[in-house]
C-alpha cells in the first residue's frame, strides 16, 4: 500500500492515508505508451484537407500537343507537378480514430496512477467541497506545492461528485486542471503534474472495493 499526505482545504497537514490498490499497479510502459498515443490522437481534430487534381478550379485543356515539341508530355494544368495544381496523397479530412479496449484503458490508468504515487506527486485533500473563492483555492495550491516541494508544477484536481462545485473556485487559476474522478484517464494523470485527489473519491473507491468483496464471499462454484 502507498501512503500519501492528507491535507485540509486550508492547506494544513492532518495525517497520511492509504491509496487504493489501483495506485500500486505493476509497471507496463508499453501499454502506457500505447494508451497515451491513443488519447493524444483522439484529442487532435484531424480536419486537415487538401484538394486533389480533380477538385482544383483549373482548365482541363491539354497544355500543348503530345508529340513534336521536344518537351515532356503533359495533360491538364491541375496535375500535382504544376504550381496551383492539386496535391498528391495529401490529407483528406477523414480522421482515423484509435481506440483501446476497456480493460486496457483501466490498466493504463492504474499504471499512470502508480507512477505518480511512486514519484511523490499525489496528495489527498479533505473538505474540497468547502472551497468557495478563487483566492482560497490559490492559497491552498501554493501551500500544497510548497509543503510537497513541487513549486512551479502543474496541478490537477481530481474531484468527487460531492466536491464538483469546487471547480468554480479553481477554474480561473493558471496551471490548474480539473477532472472528475469517474472520467480520469491515463493521459490526464501522466501529464497532469501534481495530482490533488479528493479524499471522498478515495473513500468511495475503497468502499466499493469492500462491497464487491462481500458480494463474492458467499458465492460458490456450481
Amino acid at each position: 500500500m502507498i501512503r500519501v499526505n492528507l491535507y485540509t482545504a486550508k492547506g494544513i497537514k492532518k495525517s497520511s492515508i492509504n491509496l487504493p490498490k489501483k495506485f500500486s499497479e505493476k509497471e507496463n510502459f508499453v501499454l502506457l505508451a500505447q494508451a497515451l498515443r491513443v488519447y493524444e490522437a483522439r484529442k487532435h481534430p484531424g480536419l486537415s484537407k487538401v484538394k486533389s487534381r480533380g477538385e482544383v478550379s483549373l482548365t482541363t485543356r491539354k497544355l500543348y500537343r503530345q508529340k513534336g515539341t521536344g518537351r515532356a508530355r503533359h495533360g491538364a494544368r491541375s496535375a500535382p507537378i504544376f504550381v496551383g495544381g492539386g496535391v498528391a496523397h495529401g490529407p483528406k479530412g477523414v480522421k482515423r480514430e484509435l481506440s483501446l479496449p476497456k480493460k486496457m484503458r483501466q490498466k493504463a490508468l492504474n499504471i499512470a496512477l502508480s507512477l505518480k504515487a511512486q514519484n511523490g506527486e499525489v496528495v489527498a485533500v479533505s473538505g474540497l467541497d468547502t472551497l468557495k473563492k478563487t483566492k482560497e483555492a490559490k492559497k491552498l495550491i501554493d501551500s500544497l506545492l510548497a509543503k510537497e516541494k513541487k513549486e512551479g508544477k502543474k496541478t490537477t484536481f481530481v474531484l468527487s461528485e460531492a466536491s464538483k462545485n469546487a471547480s468554480l473556485a479553481l477554474r480561473n487559476i493558471k496551471g490548474v486542471a480539473i477532472v472528475d474522478f469517474k472520467s480520469l484517464n491515463a493521459y490526464q494523470v501522466y501529464f497532469g503534474g501534481v495530482l490533488v485527489v479528493d479524499k471522498k473519491a478515495i473513500a468511495k473507491t475503497q468502499k466499493g472495493k469492500h462491497r464487491n468483496s462481500k458480494r463474492t464471499q458467499g458465492y460458490k462454484n456450481p
